[in-house]
């Protein structure tokens, strides 16, 4: 059954175009920040269009020329958490239970990432089959300077280093030109039972045309002996202990981004990307939704989004404000199963 969601004032166009499903985030004055209405009508339609056979894959993008999807609507679950509202819970579990769905997708899932993709606009796109990345396109998980902690981490390499990055260095599928992706779009939707070679060839046909990363190389290069050295400690004490040792201006620069962040965060962070590298999505997932309830019902959460969303000071006051005053047993907390609330897949 196709989505009644079509008009072009929808917070999200759900459409049929030949043989695509066709996810347009229409929220363009939010930079089409991800809500909990915009959850429940993608995920339902990701699995009709999973089990229609005339439908061969599924397109998703946004509106306004600025962003992807710039994340998720934080404020309004910090505005919920502080009147013990069910939207955190329910906006957390559904966008997780989403991003699985895009995960599991039995239908070939294409990403146009073109602008802002920040936070939950990760979720949306890094899961699936293909994410198209364009010259334009700003890549973040910055939730670590808002008090939260996100499954994504691992790319935060990018957000704390405050550079770009070479994408396909990152794991991205395809670089194409921003002002290309209609055209792509229409080559997408007009291949005749696309299968996952014919849809990576034709990726590839726009990522040479364009040339855009010709003769560039990944701008790390230069600090991959260093970050491996530097990022080797065990825990974020030893990390930051590392950096002030080191004292170069590469180091000095890291240690500054990080003397931002929630100590809570980044040590919940550490401990995550650590044992999720061993783990499936939906254990990932899992443990993701214990970390972000542990987080709306701590400080850190909503003092980020005053510092940052609302007066907009930049300077939060963290508790606890040192590294070594988050326990163990504080972060074991955290990770603990949520009996009958936890996240199922």
């Amino acid at each position: 059954k196709m989505s009644k969601h079509t008009d072009s004032t929808a917070e999200v166009v759900l459409e049929k175009r030949g043989g695509a499903g066709i996810i347009t985030l229409n929220r363009p004055k939010a930079l089409n920040a991800i809500n909990l209405s915009m959850i429940r009508q993608i995920y339902p339609q990701i699995k009709a269009w999973e089990q229609d056979p005339e439908t061969f894959l599924i397109i998703i993008k946004g509106t306004g020329g600025k962003a992807f999807c710039a994340g998720g609507d934080i404020r309004a679950m910090a505005d919920a958490g502080k009147l013990g509202d069910s939207l955190a819970q329910d906006f957390f579990r559904e966008e997780y239970t989403l991003n699985n769905a895009i995960g599991t997708c039995k239908k070939l899932y294409v990403a146009l990432i073109d602008g802002i993709t920040m936070g939950g606009g990760v979720g949306l796109s890094v899961h699936g089959h293909f994410r198209v990345a364009t010259e334009k396109t700003v890549f973040a998980m910055p939730e670590t300077a808002i008090g939260k902690y996100a499954m994504y981490c691992a790319i935060l390499i990018c957000f704390k280093f405050h550079c770009s990055f070479n994408w396909d260095q990152m794991g991205l599928t395809e670089r194409s030109g921003g002002n290309e992706l209609p055209a792509l779009e229409e080559d997408l939707i007009a291949l005749k039972s696309p299968t996952k070679e014919n849809i990576a060839d034709l990726l590839n046909s726009y990522h040479v045309k364009n040339k855009i990363d010709q003769g560039k190389e990944f701008v790390l290069d230069e600090h991959m002996e260093k970050i491996n050295s530097l990022f080797s400690g065990a825990t974020m004490e030893e990390i930051v202990e590392k950096l002030k040792q080191d004292g170069s201006a590469f180091a000095i620069k890291q240690l500054e981004t990080l003397q931002k962040m929630s100590p809570t965060s980044l040590k919940l962070a550490l401990r995550h990307l650590r044992a999720g590298a061993s783990m499936s999505l939906q254990d990932v997932l899992t443990t993701e939704y214990r970390l972000s309830q542990a987080c709306m019902r701590g400080h850190d959460f909503y003092e980020g989004v005053r510092a940052v969303l609302i007066d907009r000071d930049q300077a939060p006051r963290w508790k606890p404000a040192a590294l070594e005053e988050v326990s163990d047993e504080f972060l074991d907390d955290c990770f603990k199963p949520l009996g009958d609330n936890d996240l199922k897949l």
